[in-house]
């Protein structure tokens, strides 16, 4: 039996041969894309591909394609190889800059880069990967004012790229190295307090080598009473991907605000335009309040997405609180339509000193929304929420808040 099968390997792999030998310079090239997508084998791709340039020596595809093979293999020096001998022919297909530009960029010559998708966007102009690119390796490389230019003309070509707002919101927060600003949020009350509430804040941001520095002074006026609060916040940047958020805050007014406020967050700007956190919260009035939190957060086109989650573990349960929100941005990463849907409190929110009496276990609805818009350096927002808690048992009463803000970038 095992001579019969060898007869037969030995009649038919001379036939076999014969047939890849046989097949065309297309053939080659799609069987050669299906061992690198389907069957993840580089290799095996790589040699078919060869093959297929043998064949068709000035096929430009074929040769883009090798060189994208190399690059994904981690051989450099023969993707660059493979690049070089296209420019020396002068090709000018848009996908061989893509490819060469991010051959360069996954290995850190941003500069190169650079080069590179300009000369491909001087033939295509209107390139959203190549201008993508190049926001990309400027900001790698901190220049964040150049980043922004290439986001904002993508964003002229097409305003709904998922990935150039990710990118704008996050180019954004870093664009400008000092900001101050100034809020002011109202509040009444239907049945739970007599008296409305009003809040104020003022804070100058500073952007640092590792990160934003905040740090605001609040003044509330609640129950008839003033109140003042210090605040510190940072996000110190660890990587391209992750980032911290540490927070503090102290007053001595007790009850219009907690004596202590801390926080801590791991934040991830993950592949395909997602986001997350992880992270604490933790107010001291009298006694500690411990609070775990976590979001999801997702770019899509215009929009983004975001669902977050505050838990409070006590001796008996834990509480719940989750809000969702949506927003819509327009020309750009400052001017946004947000809407924003929840149940429970959470610490962030003015009127977290409602907490202190553990009202977070009794049920509460939130709903509103909010409008931002951008002068040049000019930042103007405007906001209204509305709330319907549960501040004693089966006792409802209603919240209505407006907020105003101004921030102001140089």
């Amino acid at each position: 039996m095992k001579k019969y099968i060898g007869f037969l390997l030995l009649v038919l792999l001379p036939f076999h041969a014969y047939s890849q030998q046989d097949l065309s310079a297309d053939e080659l090239f799609v069987k050669a894309r299906t061992a690198a997508f389907d069957e993840k084998d580089y290799s095996k791709s790589i040699d078919l591909a060869k093959q297929a340039l043998e064949k068709a020596p000035n096929y430009t595809d074929i040769s883009v394609f090798l060189g994208r093979l190399y690059t994904w293999n981690k051989d450099t020096e023969a993707a660059r190889g493979v690049f070089e001998e296209l420019g020396k022919k002068d090709v000018q297909d848009e996908d061989y800059f893509i490819a060469y530009a991010s051959l360069e960029y996954w290995n850190d010559d941003n500069t190169k880069a650079v080069a590179i998708a300009d000369k491909g966007l001087s033939v295509h102009p209107k390139s959203e990967a190549l201008w993508l690119l190049k926001a990309r390796a400027y900001f790698a490389d901190k220049n964040y004012e150049e980043a922004e230019n290439a986001i904002k003309n993508l964003l002229t070509i097409n305003p709904k790229n998922t990935e150039a707002i990710n990118l704008a919101v996050r180019i954004n927060d870093l664009i400008a190295k000092n900001a101050i600003s100034i809020n002011y949020n109202y509040s009444h009350f239907d049945k739970q307090f007599p008296d409305d509430w009003h809040i104020v804040s003022v804070g100058y941001k500073r952007v640092t080598s590792l990160g934003s520095v905040i740090l605001r002074a609040n003044y509330a006026n609640k129950f008839a009473e003033n109140g003042i609060q210090a605040e510190l916040e940072a996000y110190p940047r660890l990587s391209d991907m992750f980032y911290l958020y540490v927070g503090g805050a102290y007053s001595n007014d007790v009850g219009i605000f907690p004596k202590y406020r801390t926080g801590v967050s791991l934040n991830a700007n993950l592949p395909h335009s997602f986001e997350a956190e992880i992270g604490y919260r933790q107010l001291y009035f009298s006694n500690n309040i411990w609070m775990y939190t976590a979001s999801v957060g997702k770019y899509y086109k215009n929009f983004w997405f975001n669902i977050r989650t505050y838990l409070t573990p006590d001796n008996k349960n834990i509480s719940h609180s989750y809000t969702g929100t949506i927003r819509y941005y327009t020309k750009s990463a400052q001017d946004y339509f947000a809407f924003q849907i929840g149940t429970g409190i959470s610490p962030e929110e003015s009127r977290n000193n409602l907490l202190e009496n553990e009202t977070f276990k009794l049920k509460t609805f939130k709903v509103g929304g909010e409008y931002n818009f951008s002068v040049k350096r000019n930042l103007f927002s405007v906001g209204a929420m509305y709330f319907n808690q549960e501040y004693r048992p089966d006792v409802k009463g209603n919240q209505f808040d407006v907020t105003l803000g101004y921030t102001r970038k140089f």
